[in-house]
Parts: C-alpha cells; structure tokens; sequence
C-alpha cells in the first residue's frame, strides 16, 4: 500500500479525537501557536493545505477576515472540519475539500498566503509538495507553515521524547484505540529535517527571504518563504 495511503487511512481512523487529544497533549499550547502565525497572513483568499479538521482555516477566517479554502486527503477529517464550520459560523468564509497537495487543483498565482499547520511531515513528497504550494502563489505570496520540532536545550528534549514516546502514543491509543497512530507521530517528528535543513529545502525549490522562529523552546517552529 503506498504510504499516502496509509497516512490517510490513519487520520480517517482518528478523526473524531483528533481535536480533543491535540489540546490535551499540548496543554492548549497549539491554539497559541496558531495565533502567533496570524500575522503573516493577509489577502482575501487564502489555501490551508493539509487542514485537518479546520482548527487553523477557522481561526484565520476568524481573525483575519478572509476567505479560506481548506485542502486535506482525509474525509474524515473534513468531515470534522465541516461539522465545526456550522458551529463557529464561518461557514461563508470557509470551505474544504479533498485535494493532494502534490497536484492542486487551482490556477497558478491564485493565493496570497498558502498555510499548512502541523503537516508537511506527513507529505509523502515533500519537495513536490513545496513546488505546487509555489505555483498556486502569486509574486510576493507567502507560505506559512507550522510543524512539531525537537526542543532546543538537551535536558527538555529528553523529557519531551520521553512524554512523546511514552505518554503520548498511550492517551492517544486509550482515546482513539489507535495506539499506532501516536506512535507514528513521534517517529514522523523525530525523522523530519532541523531547521537549516529545512529552511535549505525550501531555498532549493525557490522560496525567497526564508525566515524560521522556534515556540516553546522548539517544540513547535514556523517558517515562512515568499515567492518571488
């Protein structure tokens, strides 16, 4: 089975939990690092791939006072997001659909801001990925991206893989009975690019003024790229 496949399989089978285990194991940190994303983003269309169930499209919607499509390859997950659209709302100013990153569907230069929350680790081609989020951007557009890091100084980062290595995959499995998919989502932080490395990939496939913060010690990082 292709590992695309296997991921979406995945995300469909914890779907419905998904919300309620991400603000539990973070202590409610993640909505404060969604917020300190906000202020790279403008414009009245914006494309948030890899959605989920729409935590990020709906607070951008919300707070930046825009339109927001929201692309991900689990329905399941969609199917969340869409449930909490018609209770924030924002169902005018958001949208969702299913969409593989690595052949997007709209136009070139269609997008001010391309977002992608706690998600590129997960795309099975990340370079691909990357060159489609370019195209759909206009001259002087901006990506925007959050991912899950490996804190900075020695002794927190091994308190936090113990907590995610341990603790982690157990609340989650007891929550969704899918004690594997927490596993997989310590291996994927673990297995995804440091900062310099990452910030390189994205040079490579034509991201100009590259710029990275690290949240909460490193456990969360944002970068941003514009297209030139």
């Amino acid at each position: 089975m292709p590992e695309k496949e296997k991921i979406r399989q995945m995300f469909d089978s914890i779907a419905p939990e998904y919300d309620a285990f991400n603000h539990m194991a973070s202590l409610g940190i993640d909505r404060i690092w969604r917020r300190r994303a906000l202020k790279w983003i403008e414009g009245p269309q914006v494309l948030d791939v890899a959605c989920g169930t729409g935590d990020f499209a709906i607070l951008i919607a919300k707070e930046r006072r825009c339109g927001v499509i929201g692309v991900d390859i689990s329905e399941k997950m969609l199917a969340e997001m869409k449930r909490k659209v018609l209770e924030e709302h924002v169902e005018r100013e958001v949208s969702c659909e299913v969409g593989d990153c690595s052949a997007l569907r709209f136009k070139d230069g269609t997008f001010e801001n391309v977002t992608v929350a706690f998600g590129v680790r997960n795309f099975e081609d990340r370079e691909a990925c990357l060159r489609e989020i370019l195209r759909v951007l206009r001259p002087g557009g901006k990506f925007v991206m959050l991912e899950l890091g490996m804190p900075r100084i020695k002794r927190i980062r091994k308190i936090y893989q113990w907590y995610f290595r341990r603790v982690m995959p157990a609340l989650g499995g007891k929550l969704s009975g899918n004690r594997t998919a927490y596993e997989y989502l310590h291996a994927s932080v673990q297995a995804f690019p440091g900062p310099k490395e990452w910030m390189a990939v994205m040079r490579r496939v034509g991201f100009s003024d590259v710029r990275h913060r690290a949240f909460s010690f490193g456990v969360c990082r944002l970068y941003v790229g514009t297209k030139g």
